[in-house]
């Protein structure tokens, strides 16, 4: 593909995924809660996410999306109530002691469905992966090798912002000690999720 295109391409994703969203809040939430070498797990999941809506873009589900409006919705309100549930969760989340019981410790499983599930539901990656993606490649280029350079470019780079935010948890974990600093932190995540369920659901492929 074109160097200058590459260029363009990976400019774009360095920003658009360093932006605080969905995916980030998820990975320095889990970060504070579950430690950073559990939090691979939403990681891995959230990752998963990324490749499954630009392959489905590839594969032309993006133009299915702007050919059906009724097909988008669905899709849209969907994740518009998961991330309200996710804000919503985030909100009324244990503070102090409660926090770190044993019971609230989950499995790698329940983290990765998670990210899967948060992922999936981003508005960014969606608009993203929909409008944006497909106008990257170059029909008049080798497909495959495009596609692969552009996803393989995608993944290094959100992996790098996973790893930034996921330490940026850490840190901000031992500042999060006393109730009132975490229950003002869990209400201000809830908020942030809610609202990024309201940019869904005012979002348009």
């Amino acid at each position: 593909m074109a160097m200058q295109t590459w260029w363009l391409y990976v400019t774009a994703v360095f920003l658009i995924a360093g932006t605080p969203g969905p995916n980030m809040l998820h990975v320095m939430v889990q970060s504070i809660h579950h430690g950073p070498r559990r939090a691979i797990y939403s990681m891995a999941g959230l990752m998963s996410a990324v490749l499954l809506c630009l392959l489905a873009s590839a594969a032309g589900l993006g133009a299915l999306l702007k050919a059906s409006p009724a097909l988008y919705d669905v899709l849209r309100y969907a994740g518009v109530a998961y991330l309200v549930w996710l804000g919503i969760k985030a909100w009324r989340a244990p503070v102090g002691a409660a926090a770190n019981a044993p019971h609230t410790r989950r499995s790698a499983g329940a983290l990765y469905a998670t990210g899967l599930a948060t992922g999936l539901s981003n508005p960014k990656l969606i608009i993203f992966a929909a409008a944006l993606f497909p106008q990257f490649l170059d029909m008049h280029r080798p497909f495959w090798l495009q596609l692969g350079i552009l996803v393989a470019s995608f993944v290094v780079i959100e992996g790098f912002w996973y790893g930034a935010y996921a330490f940026g948890g850490r840190s901000l974990a031992a500042w999060l000690a006393p109730a009132n600093r975490q229950k003002l932190f869990n209400r201000a995540t809830g908020v942030m999720f809610i609202g990024f369920g309201g940019v869904l659901l005012g979002s348009r492929v």
